[in-house]
């Protein structure tokens, strides 16, 4: 199959695309590879399988070409797609329901973060057993709608059924970077927090992990990579070797613990390495953040749509067979990852 030209095409004239020729068994390496544009919506520590993939330069393996842009918001992945300035999009699986119902229809392909990855945090010694100690408390989040806001919010009203305003629940919305503060000063009681912040609260706050909303909705396709089904349509092959680097990476991750932060400390110069240690744990859990492999299954699926409807943040509720291709990432995780 040639590969359909959007604007960067990397292989030579007469040469097959290097989608089919590893479908053929042709050496990688003897022909030119076939590039691709990945936005991601902004620069997490969650995505860390497709930051391994690309510093591990496994795309290249799999005969793809690939740059990579942050796009500065959950939503914004999605017009780069649209327009054809990228292919891949890496963001909330949500983004992909809410363009398809506005008609771009969107096929989610591979999971890149497998729980809804927020944690709590506070002052050592302070007691957090289950969501019902929220109540009569002030919880420091991002702005809406982050889901360090719906996560909590989801937690509170569907999981413990009760209402938080009514229940003295107190919301403080603030900038990145200040939640912890707002714990650290007595401004709030909790923060819930992504990765890293949750790591450097540990390390650099003082403050305890004390609880993680995301094990205890359970495995979910938090994060995951999307394209248009158009361009799924005309370039299957693409897409396989996209998953294929996906696949392996996530091995690496889970077979060799260097691959982790050598290639966190690589993406976050910023950040002691300290922080990537006590990230650990969480990053590969009983209920990972970081996946075995880029298989999304229906459960994940609906355990993702049920907490983004609960959350308000859905246009609609749309199905898994309508939203998910998992062929690629099967065919992958059986060839290059881990079951």
């Amino acid at each position: 199959m040639t590969s359909v030209d959007f604007g960067r095409r990397a292989f030579v004239a007469g040469l097959a695309s290097s989608a089919g020729a590893i479908g053929i068994g042709i050496p990688t390496s003897s022909i030119a590879a076939t590039a691709i544009h990945i936005s991601e919506a902004i620069k997490l520590g969650i995505y860390i399988p497709l930051y391994t993939a690309m510093r591990k330069k496994l795309f290249e393996k799999h005969g793809l070409a690939p740059t990579l842009s942050t796009a500065g918001g959950i939503a914004q992945p999605v017009p780069a797609l649209l327009s054809g300035k990228a292919q891949f999009a890496v963001t909330g699986t949500g983004m992909s329901i809410n363009a398809t119902v506005e008609g771009a229809q969107m096929v989610n392909i591979a999971k890149i973060a497998g729980q809804i990855s927020v944690w709590v945090v506070a002052k050592p010694g302070v007691k957090f057993d289950s969501v019902e100690d929220f109540k009569g408390k002030t919880i420091a989040t991002l702005k809406y709608p982050s889901n360090t806001f719906t996560t909590p919010t989801y937690a509170m009203k569907v999981v413990a059924g009760f209402d938080p305003e009514a229940n003295g629940v107190k919301i403080l919305q603030l900038p990145f970077g200040a939640q912890l503060q707002a714990v650290a000063d007595g401004r709030a009681d909790f923060a819930t927090v992504f990765e890293w912040d949750a790591s450097i609260a540990e390390t650099k706050f003082g403050l305890k992990t004390v609880y993680s909303l995301g094990e205890k909705l359970g495995p979910a396709v938090f994060t995951s990579t999307f394209v248009t089904k158009s361009f799924l349509d005309a370039n299957p092959g693409t897409v396989q070797a996209y998953c294929n680097a996906i696949a392996e990476a996530q091995k690496m991750l889970h077979q060799d613990p260097a691959v982790f932060t050598e290639v966190s400390a690589l993406e976050f110069p910023q950040l002691d390495k300290a922080v990537f240690d006590a990230a650990r744990a969480r990053f590969f859990g009983a209920v990972a953040l970081a996946p075995k492999n880029p298989t999304i299954s229906e459960a994940e699926w609906n355990t993702l749509v049920a907490h983004e409807s609960g959350a308000g943040t859905l246009r609609a509720v749309l199905p898994y067979s309508q939203m998910v291709n998992n062929a690629f990432a099967q065919k992958a995780a059986e060839q290059f990852g881990l079951p």
